[in-house]
């Protein structure tokens, strides 16, 4: 009962707020105001001012908040660990971990860059004999300046 009082006269003092804006020409905001004011009517009128004084005054409901609230501060707790720990969760064969990357972790065999394909590097004679001379057809040149920026980021 006290709670539709309060909001109506919120309301109230909301529309005359607007009333004197639109006076004083400034139209859109009191359009505005006037849709903000009428706000706590429409909750009243909805039953949720109703719905949440039951709720505010229930035992259980206040447990269910609390356990919402556990279960918040957990999911947030391992996210800061886990960005923390730059990605890489503490069990190595989880589901949930298989999109991030591992330490020791190689990536796997790739032909090279379509860029440089008319150099022969990028044909299958030109693999076939970089693998014949015992290099991978991804060392060499290849890499070095990602392996410059990576350095000089520190990484």
């Amino acid at each position: 009962m006290i709670a539709e009082t309060v909001c109506s006269a919120v309301s109230a003092a909301g529309l005359g707020i607007a009333v004197v804006t639109a006076y004083r020409r400034r139209f859109l905001a009191a359009a505005r105001i006037a849709a903000y004011a009428l706000v706590p009517v429409g909750l009243v009128l909805t039953g949720v001012v109703g719905w949440l004084s039951d709720t505010a005054l229930s035992p259980t409901a206040w447990a269910g908040f609390g356990v919402l609230a556990a279960a918040w501060l957990l999911f947030a707790a391992t996210r800061a660990v886990e960005r923390r720990r730059g990605g890489a969760g503490a069990e190595h064969g989880t589901p949930a971990d298989t999109g991030s990357i591992r330490p020791g972790a190689t990536a796997p065999a790739s032909s090279t860059p379509a860029l440089r394909q008319g150099r022969g590097r990028g044909t299958a004679q030109g693999q076939a004999q970089g693998q014949s001379q015992g290099k991978s057809p991804a060392s060499g040149d290849d890499f070095s300046d990602i392996e410059a920026i990576l350095k000089k980021h520190g990484i």
